[in-house]
């Protein structure tokens, strides 16, 4: 149901990735810094993914910045979309929800930061892409997962197929701000390690093509390579003095 004064400009799309271009398109037309994370968001971002890597999407994610809960709840009400008034008042600081009653999903917006097994700032640089977070950042929120799953699989070898590794923005994965931030926190610089270890071996389970095969485990080490060349900090070095003796990640809370 629609906020009073508000009326909805048509219903969600029953196709997921053409429901999440038109609430980027409602959001950029509202001035509302909202960005596409998740699986929908690296399927915009490769387009013309490989059908051995093809999956089904449950829910739209997305993320903005602090301040904007108002217009963000407008735009969602005004999309047609029911807010979880509870969850919302007690969580939105940092997340807020918004259900899609007539195709059964959910619309999760996270404010500011994500933060699940580990926290990435993943608005910190919205204004880089104008549909999605960077590519850093939505690489890393699939490399900071600790029990990395199928998807997460699929998700992080379609974004290595597609997009070279190297140190800048644009459709090229920015490896030098994913270096930074694993050497200043010895957890997720940990669980990244894990995780390319399992895109090593897992790359092979795959139906790829050989090339592409060969193109990710080479993106993998070109990436680990720059995350160990780069300088860690003194907070990084404490902590790895614990290693795994310590739980390195947050286990993150049930919705």
């Amino acid at each position: 149901m629609a906020e009073p004064g508000i009326e909805p400009t048509g219903a969600p799309l029953a196709d997921i990735v053409a429901e999440a271009e038109r609430v980027l398109d409602a959001a950029e037309a509202q001035g509302v810094p909202l960005r596409l994370i998740g699986g929908v968001a690296v399927k915009l971002h490769t387009p013309a993914m490989s059908p051995a890597l093809a999956r089904t999407y449950g829910d739209i994610d997305t993320a903005t910045v602090k301040g904007q809960n108002r217009p963000v709840t407008d735009l969602m009400t005004g999309l047609g979309y029911e807010p979880a008034r509870q969850f919302n008042a007690l969580h939105g600081a940092t997340r807020m929800l918004f259900h899609d009653r007539p195709n059964d999903r959910k619309l999760d917006v996270f404010v500011d930061g994500f933060d699940l097994n580990h926290s990435i700032p993943i608005t910190a640089r919205i204004d880089v892409e104008k549909r999605t977070i960077p590519l850093a950042e939505l690489l890393l929120t699939k490399l900071q997962v600790v029990e990395f799953t199928d998807k997460d699989m699929r998700d992080t070898v379609a974004l290595l197929v597609g997009h070279e590794v190297g140190d800048h923005d644009g459709e090229t994965i920015n490896a030098a701000v994913i270096a930074a931030l694993t050497a200043d926190d010895w957890g997720l610089w940990r669980t990244t390690q894990l995780n390319l270890e399992r895109l090593r071996d897992g790359v092979s389970t795959l139906d790829l093509p050989e090339g592409d095969r060969q193109l990710v485990l080479a993106r993998v080490d070109s990436l680990w390579e720059r995350i160990e060349d780069e300088p860690k900090s003194r907070r990084w070095r404490l902590r790895s003095r614990v290693g795994d003796r310590k739980r390195w990640y947050q286990v993150p809370d049930e919705v």
